[in-house]
């Protein structure tokens, strides 16, 4: 058993104890109260700064994870696009380099049509009709 400096059995004493506590007044025990009271206060308001606090982290982490979605949307419809103008333009160079006699006929049929467009509506020598 270990006994602290002074708590022998030499120390006892036949003093009279006070109700308010060994050593204390009625003053000092409303001081002690008072002091209480205010520490009770000081830890509720820290209790609350840091309730805020974390509030605000989890808004801030929620607004953040927010725009995340939003520009990964944004990069994977321009990532879509990218690819599909890519395949576009793949498959367009392999049909104009297909021997295919279809693809031939329609280059043939464009020719034709390009060279329609290019003549003019009226011989060069003609008269407007009255």
């Amino acid at each position: 058993m270990h006994r602290s400096f002074g708590q022998g059995p030499a120390s006892k004493t036949s003093s009279k104890v006070s109700p308010h506590g060994p050593g204390q007044s009625k003053g000092s025990k409303m001081a002690n109260k008072a002091k209480d009271n205010w520490r009770k206060w000081m830890w509720m308001f820290l209790g609350v700064i840091a309730a805020l606090q974390l509030y605000f982290v989890r808004e801030l982490l929620a607004a953040f994870a927010l725009f995340a979605l939003g520009f990964a949307g944004i990069a994977v419809c321009l990532a879509s696009l990218y690819l599909a103008q890519k395949g576009w333009e793949s498959g367009v160079a392999r049909l104009a380099a297909s021997q295919n006699t279809w693809v031939l006929a329609a280059r043939r049929a464009t020719a034709v049509s390009e060279e329609w467009v290019r003549r003019p509506l009226r011989r060069p020598d003609s008269e407007p009709a009255h």
